[in-house]
């Protein structure tokens, strides 16, 4: 935890209970040791779609489309919400997950490397998530924003990466580091980072 467990805990129980649906996924991801946003980057990421008016969503890294859900049902009916994973069987599970949360309509299902699809999908975007393996964060700073609306948002979990940020000793680390001295440094984007969690780092397009 970045956070002291303390401070951890009391925003974890200002948030309401979640609905059935993300609980179960909360839970299933517990018991398998898939890794998700949780609930309270959940609400982050919904809030950010919400003030932004975000109607066109790319999610670079899905699983089992947790933080999906969050992204389509704050975007609302009629929204374009893309899904990747590398897995069938995880497009398949986040399928199923979709379909009782109310939102498989609006959402589009990529499997397979996820940069590519975002390639191969035309047009701007109005908010991009990135949650990809740590090493290919840099591809993606080189990738999305000259694809982001003006105001449009490119949102990265793990950006304190464990707290390895302090001492980076491996690749991952070492990327994420200078994914973020990037991302603060670009000229065109106004950057900053929320130490929720596993740190969250927001870029808003110029």
């Amino acid at each position: 935890m970045i956070l002291s467990p303390e401070i951890e805990r009391y925003i974890r129980e200002l948030h309401p209970t979640s609905d059935a649906v993300l609980a179960e996924m909360e839970a299933e991801a517990g018991r398998r040791g898939i890794p998700i946003v949780g609930p309270v980057v959940g609400r982050l990421l919904a809030l950010l779609v919400m003030v932004s008016g975000s109607r066109r969503i790319f999610e670079l890294g899905s699983a089992i489309g947790y933080s999906t859900i969050w992204l389509a049902r704050a975007a609302g009916a009629g929204a374009e919400v893309h899904y990747t994973d590398l897995s069938e069987a995880k497009a398949r599970e986040a399928q199923g997950w979709f379909e009782r949360a109310g939102v498989a309509d609006r959402i589009r299902i990529h499997v397979g490397e996820a940069l590519e699809a975002f390639r191969s999908t035309s047009g701007e975007f109005d908010l991009v998530f990135n949650d990809l393996d740590k090493e290919s964060y840099l591809q993606v700073l080189e990738t999305v924003p000259s694809r982001l609306r003006p105001g449009g948002l490119l949102v990265s979990d793990n950006a304190l990466w464990h707290e390895r940020v302090l001492a980076p000793a491996d690749a991952p680390s070492r990327a994420v580091v200078e994914f973020n001295r990037r991302s603060f440094g670009a000229e065109d984007l106004l950057t900053t980072l929320v130490p929720l969690r596993d740190g969250v780092l927001i870029s808003v397009k110029r």
